[in-house]
């Protein structure tokens, strides 16, 4: 997958969050939830747009390294809000688990991808 296919696959991931968010019930731990996941669930788009300016090889590893974190995070969260019935749409509350775990396998795969490539670059050194 090309890097600007990531990217979008990423802002659509954002606004999904933002539209489920934006629907939640008025309770206190959907108030609660609905704030951690807007964090989580929009900050891997910014950080991917970051690691693409990334400073050195180490800098962009860390900064898909946060994605990753991230979108791990939104997973779990998303899992609470299915489980506790906080949303209004099972549609798209089973849409962003669905993309969020192959949005994780894509980064797990892109972090060891980056790290073998760092190795090896070192090694040729």
């Amino acid at each position: 997958m090309d890097k600007k296919t990531l990217e979008e696959r990423l802002i659509g991931f954002a606004v999904l969050i933002v539209e489920i968010t934006g629907t939640m019930p008025e309770t206190r731990a959907a108030n609660h939830l609905a704030g951690q996941l807007l964090r989580s669930g929009t900050s891997p788009a910014l950080n991917y747009g970051e690691a693409q300016s990334g400073e050195s090889r180490k800098d962009f590893i860390h900064k898909i390294q946060i994605v990753l974190k991230e979108l791990r995070e939104s997973h779990v969260c998303l899992r609470i809000i299915h489980q506790t019935n906080q949303y209004t749409s099972k549609e798209k509350i089973d849409k962003a688990i669905s993309e969020c775990n192959e949005l994780i396998s894509i980064f797990v795969k892109s972090v060891a991808t980056a790290r073998r490539n760092d190795e090896q670059k070192v090694q040729t050194s």
